[in-house]
């Protein structure tokens, strides 16, 4: 197979990887094994936002190539993970044409996402958990989840609109804070900061926290500051909506 197809092969992969939440050392080492299952010398440079991968083919001509990957979108997948994990492996057992590896991969990245019910529900029986392991009541619970799948709806609805993360974050937290605090007012035995606090945890960027630590201990330092920096501006777009909310029920009530 030429170095151009491997590294297509190599660079899909990890674009996967990347968009889907994964670790930077992750989507290297990936890139590692798929081009030396092919027999390409690599070498990859990964960050949050795109991916540099230059090949040579170790036994043939001098053949080589550098390719770059921008990536503008990510989320949080961990099904795609396992699935170009085990696709990296496989290769390394027993090698595959560039069309069947294309097409596998192109069937892996165009596979359907869980449905929207789905993480509607789920994100309204997270809250709820979060709700209850606050201190919070069964009533309680069931508020947060509520207003859980409400702001989760919003935020889903401005991502298609393409409006920035951390303006839908602010909107959302916002959003929660506002309607806990008016619930606890016509509901007075409702505990309001166990609500929001349950409410808004689906909104903690607890995955890329993680991804930043576990990037600092692999050494990847660039990748590990940028995704710190992200979740630091993520939670403060939280506070800053949940104070606001704070305030303003503060002086209308």
């Amino acid at each position: 197979m030429e170095v151009k197809e491997v590294l297509n092969i190599a660079l899909l992969s990890g674009e996967i990887l990347l968009t889907s939440g994964s670790e930077i050392y992750r989507v290297e080492d990936t890139i590692d094994r798929i081009c030396s299952a092919y027999g390409i010398e690599c070498e990859a440079f990964v960050t949050p936002t795109g991916i540099i991968i230059s090949g040579w083919a170790i036994n043939g001509p001098n053949e080589s190539m550098s390719l770059v990957k921008r990536i503008r979108n990510r989320t949080i997948n961990l099904h795609n993970i396992e699935l170009i994990n085990t696709f990296s492996r496989e290769l390394q057992e027993s090698t595959m044409s560039y069309d069947q590896a294309l097409n596998k991969l192109n069937d892996m990245k165009k596979a359907p996402y869980f449905p929207f019910v789905t993480r509607l529900v789920a994100a309204g029986f997270t809250s709820f958990a979060y709700t209850v392991l606050f201190k919070g009541t069964i009533i309680d619970g069931i508020f947060a989840a509520v207003i859980s799948m409400l702001i989760y709806s919003i935020l889903e609805n401005m991502k298609r609109f393409n409006f920035s993360q951390y303006f839908g974050i602010f909107f959302c937290s916002l959003t929660a804070g506002l309607i806990s605090i008016a619930a606890s007012h016509l509901i007075s035995s409702l505990i309001v900061n166990s609500i929001i606090v349950g409410s808004i945890m689906i909104l903690v960027p607890g995955l890329a926290i993680t991804n930043g630590i576990r990037d600092a201990l692999h050494g990847d330092i660039l990748s590990s500051q940028a995704r710190v920096v992200e979740a630091l501006i993520v939670v403060t777009s939280i506070g800053v909506g949940v104070g606001i909310s704070l305030i303003l029920m503060k002086y209308w009530m």
